[in-house]
């Protein structure tokens, strides 16, 4: 959810900011230069979420039973507080039109997706995993999805109690985080799009 707010309303950035995981190595470059901008604005947020001491101390609760894949949790958790964040979008039917914008934008920019993103883009959209971020359950199947991608990793149930038990405790990290990285988002898209 992040990732799509982040891209600022911009169709192209947000194409290349939602399939960036998706894509290895150099197979960046097969895209058009708007496209690769998303990708590099996908990569500068990840670094800057994931380098920060807010995000560090967040990850700290997960990090003893999770090890690596506390990071991976902190960033599901994260769309969470965003999802319910009135400051961002007014109410639940903001949030909603939202969603369902970045679905209607990637569904017309399908084809210039990666074939991996394509098959898992029915499910995203059919079962609305955007907005459902804003729901304790929708987190849970966050986590489960994850786990099952997840190598090393065979359940995470023990991942949402400790989210369920420490809503309180996290929401200030959020708080204190989200204008810093979208000011970050923000400064660096603007120097993406200005650049050659």
């Amino acid at each position: 959810l992040a990732h799509a707010y982040l891209s600022f309303g911009n169709p192209p950035i947000l194409v290349g900011n939602m399939i960036s995981d998706f894509i290895k190595g150099k197979k960046q470059f097969e895209y058009e230069s708007i496209i690769q901008k998303g990708i590099k604005l996908h990569r500068s947020i990840d670094n800057f979420t994931d380098d920060h001491p807010l995000t560090k101390q967040m990850k700290s609760i997960f990090r003893p039973v999770y090890g690596l894949y506390a990071g991976a949790f902190a960033d599901i958790v994260y769309d969470y507080f965003l999802a319910n964040d009135s400051k961002e979008f007014s109410s639940p039917v903001a949030l909603k039109q939202f969603t369902s914008d970045t679905y209607g934008i990637l569904e017309y920019h399908i084809d210039n997706t990666p074939k991996t993103f394509q098959q898992i883009f029915p499910h995203m959209r059919t079962h609305d995993w955007l907005y459902n971020y804003r729901f304790e359950w929708g987190i849970q199947k966050s986590f489960t999805g994850m786990t099952n991608k997840a190598k090393y990793m065979s359940e995470s149930e023990t991942a949402f109690r400790i989210f369920e038990n420490n809503i309180p405790f996290l929401q200030p990290y959020y708080d204190e985080f989200f204008p810093l990285l979208k000011t970050h988002a923000n400064r660096t898209l603007e120097e993406l799009l200005h650049s050659g």
